[in-house]
C-alpha cells in the first residue's frame, strides 16, 4: 500500500493551520478533519470530542498565548496499523510547536522569548479526513522554559530533544516495504522482551539483543535523555522498573512502521503501582496509568534512538497530585 496521499494531507493542515489566525482555525480543522473528530491529548486536555470543541480548548488558546506558532517537523512516516484487522492508515508527526510566548497557557507564566512545545502526533485517515487524533506534547518541558519546574532533579538529562542522528526522519517519499517489515519485527522484539520485567536475562542483555550500544533514549521532562544501553540501564531502566509493580500487560492503540521508523501510543499503555522512589515521590500502594507515544528509528537490525512522551502530569494526578496546580497555584479537572 501507499501511504503518499494520507501524508501529504497532513503535510497540508500542518501549513493551513500554521499560517491561520486565531479566529480561522475551526475553519481550517474543518476542511481537513471529520466533524466527529477524536482527539486524545495529555491532561488537562484528556479526549476531547468534535472538531469544533478541539479548536476551542486545545488550539485557539494556544495560538493566541504562544504567538506566531510553527510547527518544526523532526520526523514524519505513515503505515497500515498493525494491530488492526482493518486497512487502518495512520499518519504520525514529531517535533515541536515553537513560538513566542506572549501570554499565560494553563496558568504558566509566559516568557515573551521562544518557546517550545516537543509533541508527537498520530492521525487516523478516511476517505482523506482527519477522524482520531492521539497528539501528546511534553507540557512539563515547556514550564521549565519559564522558570516553573515542577519535578525533583531526574535521573537523566533533558536538553532540547533533537530530531534523528542522520536527519533523514522526514519520510515524504514512498518507502521500500521491507524495510518497514524490519521496523516492525525489532520493534515487536523489543516488546516482547520487555513484558513482564523479566524477560529471563540480565537488564542490559535485554536490551542489547534490540538496541545498538549507543542507543540514544530521549525521555520527556522530569525523566530526562539517557545515552548508550549502559547508561540507560542506570538512568532510567533500572530505576524505573525497581520502582514499581503489578504492571499490567502493554495495550496499544497503534502500532506501525515505514521505512526506518516506526511507533505506538496507548490510551493508556499500562498501569503500575509505585513502590517508591520514582521521581522522588513515596509508594501509595495505587495503581496509575501511563499514556505513552515511543518513537524508534532503526539502524541495521537493531533500534538507535527512541524518543518517548509519557504523560506524567496525568500519571501523577492519578496518584493524588496535581503537578499544575502545585506549579501554578491553578487545580486542573481530572481526565
Amino acid at each position: 500500500m501507499s501511504f503518499q496521499s494520507e501524508k501529504k494531507l497532513v503535510s497540508a493542515f500542518h501549513a493551513a493551520l500554521d499560517s491561520a489566525k486565531e479566529h480561522e482555525v475551526q475553519f481550517v480543522m474543518s476542511q481537513f478533519c471529520a466533524s466527529d473528530l477524536v482527539w486524545h491529548g495529555f491532561q488537562p486536555f484528556n479526549q476531547i470530542n468534535g472538531v469544533e470543541q478541539v479548536a476551542l480548548q486545545f488550539w485557539q488558546p494556544l495560538k493566541s498565548r504562544i504567538t506566531n506558532l510553527q510547527n518544526r517537523i523532526d520526523i514524519m512516516f505513515a503505515g497500515q496499523n498493525s494491530l488492526s484487522d482493518d486497512a487502518d492508515i495512520w499518519v504520525v508527526s514529531m517535533g515541536n510547536l515553537m513560538g513566542l510566548f506572549d501570554q499565560p497557557w494553563l496558568d504558566i507564566r509566559p516568557t515573551g522569548k521562544l518557546a517550545f512545545l516537543r509533541y508527537c502526533a498520530f492521525y487516523k485517515i478516511v476517505e482523506q479526513r482527519i477522524v482520531e487524533t492521539a497528539m501528546y506534547f511534553d507540557i512539563p518541558h515547556l514550564m521549565v522554559q519559564a522558570g516553573q519546574n515542577p519535578f525533583p532533579p531526574q535521573t537523566a538529562a533533558h536538553l532540547l530533544q533533537p530530531g534523528p542522528r542522520t536527519h533523514d526522519g522526514l519520510l515524504f517519499s514512498e518507502q521500500p516495504v521491507e524495510e518497514g517489515k524490519k521496523t516492525m519485527a525489532v520493534i515487536n522484539a523489543m516488546i516482547a522482551d520487555l513484558g513482564q520485567w523479566d524477560s529471563g536475562f540480565s537488564l542490559e542483555d535485554e536490551l542489547a539483543r534490540s538496541w545498538h550500544d549507543d542507543m540514544i533514549w530521549w525521555g520527556p521532562e522530569g525523566i530526562g535523555a539517557t545515552y548508550t544501553i549502559e547508561r540507560y540501564s542506570k538512568q532510567h531502566s533500572g530505576p524505573f522498573r525497581a520502582s514499581f509493580k503489578d504492571r499490567t500487560k502493554t495495550k496499544h492503540v497503534c502500532r506501525l512502521a515505514e521505512g526506518h521508523y516506526g511507533g505506538f501510543f496507548g490510551w493508556p499503555n499500562f498501569t503500575a503501582v509505585p513502590t517508591g522512589g520514582f521521581m522522588g515521590m513515596p509508594a501509595t500502594g495505587k495503581a496509575s496509568e501511563f499514556r505513552v507515544i515511543d518513537i524508534y528509528r532503526r539502524a541495521g537490525d537493531k533500534l538507535a534512538e527512541n524518543w518517548i512522551f509519557i504523560d506524567l502530569l496525568h500519571f501523577w494526578k492519578g496518584q493524588g497530585v496535581d503537578i499544575l496546580a502545585r506549579t501554578t497555584g491553578i487545580e486542573t479537572p481530572c481526565g
